[in-house]
């Protein structure tokens, strides 16, 4: 196995001992594996923090390309998975919380709409370090992909946060809600 192999392996477990060690012993921070992905990809999907600020410390691109296609970055895996702390130490890092990656996703609208309820903690963060809360991804903000999902409490969460209340969003909201009558009344 090379070492670049062992260096994401680690970055992926979360062993941060690990990880420094394989840089001393001259893994290069920002190689790739066998399969394309890089230590700090994998430590932010993951959701190790510690591991995160090593490998940024050691010089790892914090803006790479990320994810099994290289389509997105490791805010935004980091954000769409609810890791609050990663999304914490790559701010730190300085990475900008505008849309990224050859998707353009918008790492506010991943927080806010992945999984059943979104991620309110990571959203709460995003906006307190300074995410526009009515950022679009694909013409659309947070408030109104969250609508189209059904979300009604990170709706909530948005609205009290100053998210504009367009007419896309109450239109959204008005389709899910006939999308899904049956189950919303039973």
């Amino acid at each position: 196995m090379r070492i670049a192999d062992h260096l994401v392996e680690a970055a992926e477990a979360g062993d941060a001992f690990l990880v420094a060690r394989l840089m001393a012993e001259g893994a290069g921070v920002d190689t790739r594996n066998s399969v394309g992905r890089t230590a700090l990809d994998l430590a932010a999907s993951r959701g190790h923090p510690e591991v995160v600020r090593l490998l940024i410390t050691a010089g790892a691109d914090p803006e790479q390309r990320a994810g099994e296609h290289h389509e997105s970055t490791p805010l935004c895996l980091a954000a769409a998975h609810g890791r609050t702390a990663v999304v914490g130490a790559l701010i730190d890092a300085g990475v900008h919380l505008r849309a990224q990656g050859r998707m353009r996703w918008v790492p506010l609208v991943l927080a806010a709409t992945s999984g059943d309820r979104g991620h309110p903690q990571t959203v709460t963060l995003l906006l307190d370090r300074g995410a526009d809360i009515d950022a679009e991804m694909k013409s659309r903000t947070s408030l109104e992909w969250a609508a189209r999902f059904g979300q009604v409490q990170m709706v909530r969460q948005l609205l009290g946060r100053g998210a504009t209340p367009t007419t896309n969003a109450l239109a959204a909201a008005h389709e899910y809600a006939e999308r899904h009558r049956g189950e919303l009344w039973n």
